[in-house]
């Protein structure tokens, strides 16, 4: 039996047999790990904590797949063909050539068949879908490609290595994997070693407080028919999905992807996701064009079928309005615009990992980001390491050092700052080298946000011991009892203790971060160390750091403000140094709010003083969190959130758009809608642009859309209830729609005004209608003089006289075929050129160029359809007829003072509004 046949028949017969356990939510094997001590788990799995070897790991991922709850589905290629060939713009069609072919085939006198309409609408259905199917590829290949830009890794000991990080989802079960601050769970694990590990846990549980795990075996009594055991008895599991909020561990995988618990959740409920501004606003569009539609459908099918007399055809007629009304495009334009906008902001080092998060990240009117990296330089310099006299200490570095080289959990930029101070100085006098290998590590506890302290126990090569504690000065203060001053160990004070203070004011007011050390010399002897320990210890000196801003802040801050978008900081970090960065960067800190200040106000009172406030500090991830949803709720605003960190996650959730950069803690980046693969404010200036940029082509198209169509169908109610006839039958109406909808394809890469860009965008229903009721008539006044033109002068003047006179049929059909061709050809300039007219509050083409595609595809859309009468079988096939020479006479003097009346409406709307689109 081959050792991967041997793991997998170990794994299958371990769950038959833990059949004494009730449980209906947790794996067999969970069941057993928790039960037993991680040599049982261990031979289970056929692995140890050397892990797995790396041969057998690959073999494990084909059985069981790749560890993700679920799998990214992608529709088949035939239904995705199927979708794009039905919808209800190709139904009206198939509804049109089965009429067709019976009329004009079927019920055809012999010698008299023609299937020529049906044939054309053929070509119709087969140009609506291979467009439809094929921007929704393109589209869907684009987000793919993005998504694969970004990966979550976790650190696996494979074959006995020191741990490498691989993706996620190449994690089996058997791994043994390393976790630390800020990691996320891979999969379902049993902790084999921790020190004072924490974990969030609760996206499973509620639980809002970390909870601890240990390696020590879960102990559950048995009665009667079994015993059941639930995920908060397992002390010793870490799931899938939960976070590492302090501490490291070492864990072995048990299970993984859909076997995990969340994988069990996930399966068992369909969760439906947030619904974000962009969410709500396309909603809200889709019901404002449904009700017009519902509205104006039925007027149109009743008023011909009394005027006319043919119900049949009234029916067909008013289908294709309901059809041709809506904005056909919309989803495969709005789809196409995100897509291009992503795959633009990818351009520009902005990976978007919610496609739908542009339009918000576009929306946003206030960024709250952290400090550090991303108003500063992602690199901290230790400038002075000091006693508390303010006297420069090498001894201090020392301690600094042993604290940050022996700690295992999440190295910040503070203990890399450290490090390579003691690598300068070691160069310098080498009797300071070799201090890690002088000291051996007996203990650590890490660090977490709450108590903002890390410690080390180490000793040296005579036994000596020391607890070495470094953090934040008032929680450093607040464990020492004693103080090292002028040269002696001294009870701290209160006056000792403002003497302190004031020393690290003085740096904080300069712009320094200041760090204070500690230690405690033979701690108690043996035991596993705890957060009880840092307790009486003596302040031995401070570190103090420069945190530089970077060159570009300043201006990316300024640029931010010219385009709507307020920068708030909110921060962790020492208020002195917060508001010295702020100040450089052109931040107001004169408002700042603190975390304890925060505390104790009411959301209304925060709400109110954090419109002004521009700085928060000394903030707890909870109290960033509540900060970004006051805005949010009770301020009204679109708010992104950026950071790296553990502690940021929980306001990247609140926040309209989480931003993140690629080399933050898992938690941060899976909690994000943005990914920045440099972290600067300059980069996301870029990718706020492109979020408007798409929203603008987007609204575009909706909006000039919309008011054409509600222009056309006022138009037909208007002509239908004078004229003797169609104004244009079912079939030239849809192939109007298909004509207008491949010329607005180039949409998604036209031109949006630097105007427009300034100011952040939402979604407003409103503004639709009041689009659509002003601007849409505009049209039908020129409709209906076409209308005058061609039924009293252009058609007599083809068919020889009026239409009253007429007696012959066959001129009567011609008559409205050249009154339909009229409209025809009319109606797709006007829908065109007012296209370029309201794509822009500039007068168009001199103010505002488009695309150089969409001018080609609209003119190329122009010329067909104005031609399409004069191509022999073709034009007769569509119930088109040529058109005389004073037709183009008149439509150019329409066409011209069309659009002078369109400009001068557009004018009143954007003085009435302020806006056009």
């Amino acid at each position: 039996m081959s050792k991967l046949t041997r793991t997998i028949h170990q794994l299958h017969q371990l769950r038959r047999q833990q059949k004494n356990v009730q449980t209906s939510e947790l794996d067999r094997l969970v069941v057993f790990a928790a039960t037993h001590r991680p040599g049982d788990v261990f031979g289970q799995l056929d692995t140890g904590e050397a892990g797995l070897d790396p041969e057998l790991a690959r073999d494990l991922t084909g059985v069981y797949g790749k560890n993700v709850v679920e799998e990214e589905r992608h529709e088949p290629k035939f239904k995705r063909v199927a979708a794009a060939f039905v919808s209800p713009f190709t139904l009206i069609l198939a509804a049109l050539a089965a009429v067709s072919v019976y009329t004009n085939v079927i019920m055809a006198a012999p010698g008299e068949a023609d299937p020529s309409t049906a044939i054309i609408i053929g070509i119709m259905v087969l140009i609506s879908g291979v467009l439809r199917y094929t921007q929704e590829s393109k589209s869907e290949s684009a987000a793919s490609a993005l998504k694969n830009m970004v990966t979550t890794t976790c650190c696996v000991i494979r074959g006995g290595d020191a741990g490498r990080e691989i993706p996620m989802e190449d994690v089996v079960p058997g791994d043994i994997v390393k976790l630390s601050a800020g990691d996320m769970i891979p999969a379902d694990v049993r902790i084999i070693t921790a020190k004072d590990l924490f974990v969030t846990q609760a996206a499973l549980t509620g639980e809002s407080e970390p909870v601890e795990k240990t390696a020590e075996p879960v102990e559950i009594e048995y009665h009667g028919r079994g015993t059941s055991i639930a995920i908060d008895d397992c002390t010793n599991i870490a799931f899938s999905g939960t976070t590492v909020q302090s501490g490291s561990a070492t864990a072995v995988v048990l299970c993984t992807g859909k076997h995990t618990y969340l994988g069990k959740v996930a399966r068992a409920l369909e969760v439906k996701p947030t619904r974000t501004s962009f969410d709500v606003g396309v909603a809200a569009v889709s019901r404002v064009l449904v009700a017009f539609m519902l509205i104006m459908c039925p007027l149109v099918f009743v008023v011909n079928g009394i005027t006319k007399g043919g119900w049949l055809d009234a029916l067909l007629f008013s289908i294709s309005i309901a059809v041709g009304i809506t904005p056909q495009m919309l989803p495969v334009i709005v789809t196409t615009c995100l897509a291009r906008g992503a795959t633009n902001m990818s351009r520009r080092d902005v990976i978007v990992k919610n496609i739908n998060a542009i339009q918000n990240l576009g929306a946003m009117d206030v960024l709250c980001t952290d400090k550090t990296g991303t108003l500063t330089q992602d690199k901290v310099i230790l400038e002075r390491h000091m006693d508390v006299h303010g006297r420069d200490d090498d001894r201090v570095l020392r301690h600094a050092y042993l604290n940050s080289f022996f700690q295992t959990g999440l190295k910040n930029l503070i203990d890399v700052a450290v490090i390579e101070k003691m690598d300068e100085l070691a160069a310098a006098d080498p009797a300071q080298a070799g201090m890690g290998e002088r000291y051996t590590k007996l203990d650590e506890i890490p660090f977490d946000f709450e108590r903002r302290l890390m410690s080390v126990v180490v000793a040296d090569r005579s036994g000596k011991t020391q607890l070495i504690t470094k953090g934040a000065v008032e929680e450093v203060l607040g464990i020492c009892t004693c103080v090292e001053y002028e040269g002696q160990v001294r009870p701290l004070t209160d006056d000792l203790r403002e003497r302190v203070l004031e020393r690290v004011r003085g740096f904080n007011d300069d712009g320094m971060r200041v760090v204070a050390v500690a230690q405690k010399t033979n701690p108690r002897p043996v035991g596993s160390f705890s957060t009880a320990d840092e307790s009486d210890m003596v302040l031995i000196g401070y570190l103090a750091f420069l945190d530089p801003p970077k060159e570009s802040a300043a201006a990316a801050v300024a640029r931010l403000a010219e385009y709507g978008v307020g920068v708030k900081v909110l921060t962790g970090d020492n208020e002195g140094v917060a508001a010295a960065v702020c100040r450089k960067v052109g931040i107001d800190p004169s408002g700042m709010l603190l975390g304890s200040e925060v505390d104790g106000l009411t959301d209304e009172e925060l709400a109110t003083r954090a419109e002004e406030c521009q700085l928060f500090a000394k903030l707890s991830p909870l109290q960033k969190q509540r900060v970004v949803s006051v805005l949010r709720e009770q301020g009204g605003h679109t708010v992104g959130f950026m950071g790296d960190g553990i502690n940021d996650a929980a306001a990247m959730h609140a926040s309209d758009c989480g931003i993140s950069v690629d080399t933050a803690v898992d938690i941060a980046k899976e909690s994000a809608d943005i990914i920045l693969l440099k972290k600067d404010l300059m980069v996301l200036g870029r990718g706020i642009m492109e979020g408007r940029r798409t929203y603008g082509n987007t609204i575009k198209y909706i909006k000039t859309t919309a008011s054409s169509n509600f222009g056309n169908v006022f138009s037909v109610l208007v002509a239908s209830a004078f004229l003797p006839f169609l104004p244009m039958t079912a079939l030239q109406l849809l192939l109007l729609g298909v004509a207008y909808t491949v010329s607005c394809t180039a949409i998604p890469w036209d031109n949006v005004d630097e105007e427009f860009l300034r100011e952040p965008k939402t979604w407003d229903a409103k503004s639709i209608v009041s689009f659509m009721l002003w601007l849409g008539p505009t049209s039908s006044v020129f409709d209906i003089l076409t209308y005058a033109a061609m039924f009293f002068i252009i058609c007599p003047m083809v068919v020889g006289a009026p239409f009253a006179q007429l007696t012959d049929p066959a001129q009567i059909v011609l008559f409205a075929a050249v009154f339909q061709s009229g409209w025809f050809v009319e109606s797709m300039w006007t829908q065109t050129f007012v296209l370029h007219m309201l794509r822009t509050e500039h007068v168009p083409f001199a103010g505002s160029r488009p695309a150089a595609s969409l001018t080609v595809l609209t003119l190329a859309g122009v010329a067909v359809v104005t031609a399409l009468p004069y191509v022999p079988g073709l034009g007769a096939a569509l119930g088109l007829s040529p058109l005389p020479l004073p037709f183009f006479g008149l439509l150019f003097a329409c066409m011209a003072l069309y659009l002078l009346l369109c400009g001068a409406v557009k004018a009143l709307y954007v003085r009435r509004y302020g806006t056009l689109l």
